[in-house]
């Protein structure tokens, strides 16, 4: 049962197509909801380490874009693109 929920709440956090300020703001609610119901999976789930981790993400995300071959210019970022950094900042190392 934890794992069926575990699941759902990831698929909500990561299926969740963030394109505007109402939404990336429902992004946040799930992305703390995750982290308080979900620490141990989390990477970085101290504010410190999920902070540092955060700029790294943010230095890396077009390398991350080109990988995935998506069409996306991180220097102009959008609400999408500040979710996927968020979601990256979770495990990025």
């Amino acid at each position: 049962m934890e794992n069926a929920k575990l699941n759902t709440m990831d698929n909500e956090l990561y299926n969740l197509k963030v394109t505007d300020r109402q939404t990336f703001i429902q992004f946040l609610h799930l992305l703390r909801a995750n982290l308080l119901q979900n620490p141990d999976t989390w990477e970085n789930n101290t504010l410190p380490e999920f902070l540092e981790a955060l700029a790294a993400y943010t230095e890396d995300i077009q390398g991350y874009y080109n990988n995935i071959n998506a069409n996306v210019d991180a220097e102009k970022a959008d609400w999408s693109t500040f979710s996927d950094i968020f979601k990256g900042a979770i495990v990025y190392e």
